[in-house]
């Protein structure tokens, strides 16, 4: 029986929170207003620009507050060693001593960190080739078949799930049972993927328990979410092509995989470029799939896994700091590439 006291506390915490939360919206629309009336009272090519301020100041500073500041924070970090979160009032402070570049070397030098990085660069070649692959070859197939609506919404279904609820249902698909009957067989597997294996006369496998394999297993899933993504959007890009393009070229004699890779393939290479890039950074922030698995402690980590570990369980936030930051400098030549690309075809 639930006491009356942990009751009563709970609904008090619930309401403070609710208050705090209705004070904070209030506050926020009360300055935001206040700036508007400010900025209604200049005139003129000032007032048009004090406006502009009044409107983009607050985002600026948003970003400043969320982004900036903790990313100074980060690199700082990176450069100390030990253990120095000090959250009161939420403020981190240095404890550790100054290290230089040590925390960057360790990534080279702490085991496991090597396999690590293994496993981050199959993720990062296997995902975005297979799923973009799997998504233009799901939209080949469905543009202008019957059932279209009906089949791009299953397939586009993954991506309404989140990565952990994904993770949960393939889990039950991977699920091993190592269990022997008395006779020495197998028993009865629960997990699909299993009882077709058991049934095609071959011992259970433990996808998701042995490296490297695991590691594969993982990356199906991944593949799974990503290639509706990637069909929505490169269905679209065929869609767009020109009917007196895709015409001229049937009457030219032109079709099946010539007409795929003259015509097709080179009218959306900007579409697969942006879809490839996209889930290449997805993919190098992988993190909840592998947090759900086994939390990376079966040698399936990936960088944005031991980032959290490092920081946060074996409370080494010096090295994750240093792997924070590897990650960001891989990531920034993919979305400098990805803006060069989408202003060449603006």
């Amino acid at each position: 029986m639930v006491s009356p006291s942990l009751f009563i506390a709970a609904t008090e915490t619930t309401g403070d929170k609710f208050l705090t939360l209705f004070i904070g919206v209030a506050v926020f629309a009360a300055v935001f207003l206040g700036i508007l009336i400010l900025a209604s009272l200049f005139k003129g090519r000032t007032g048009e620009r004090v406006q502009a301020l009044a409107f983009v100041g607050p985002t600026i500073l948003f970003i400043a507050l969320a982004l900036v500041y903790p990313a100074i924070l980060t690199v700082r970090r990176a450069f100390y060693s030990g253990k120095f979160f000090d959250l009161n009032f939420g403020t981190p402070r240095t404890r550790g001593k100054f290290v230089g570049t040590e925390n960057f070397e360790k990534l080279w030098t702490t085991p496991g960190l090597t396999e690590v990085f293994r496993n981050t660069a199959l993720w990062v070649i296997l995902v975005p080739l297979l799923a973009t692959g799997l998504g233009l070859l799901y939209a080949i197939l469905i543009d202008r078949a019957k059932g279209e609506a009906l089949s791009k919404a299953l397939i586009f279904l993954p991506m309404a799930i989140s990565m952990v609820g994904a993770t949960l249902i393939w889990k039950f698909v991977y699920n091993w049972n190592g269990a022997l009957e008395a006779d020495g067989s197998p028993v009865e597997q629960v997990g699909l993927v299993n009882a077709i294996v058991t049934k095609l006369g071959m011992d259970p496998i433990n996808f998701l328990g042995e490296a490297p394999l695991n590691t594969f297993a993982l990356i199906v899933i991944m593949i799974w979410i990503q290639a509706g993504f990637a069909m929505t959007v490169l269905s679209a890009a065929i869609k767009a092509i020109p009917d007196e393009i895709l015409e001229a070229a049937r009457m030219d004699g032109v079709g099946g995989l010539k007409m795929f890779r003259f015509i097709t393939l080179p009218s959306i290479r900007s579409s697969v470029i942006v879809v490839l890039t996209t889930i290449g950074i997805g993919t190098l922030k992988a993190f909840d799939i592998v947090q759900a698995s086994s939390g990376g402690k079966l040698r399936d980590s990936v960088l944005a896994n031991e980032f959290y570990t490092r920081s946060f369980v074996t409370q080494e936030p010096g090295l994750g700091a240093a792997i924070a930051i590897v990650i960001f400098v891989l990531v920034m030549p993919i979305i400098i590439f990805n803006i060069i690309q989408m202003r060449k075809d603006a």
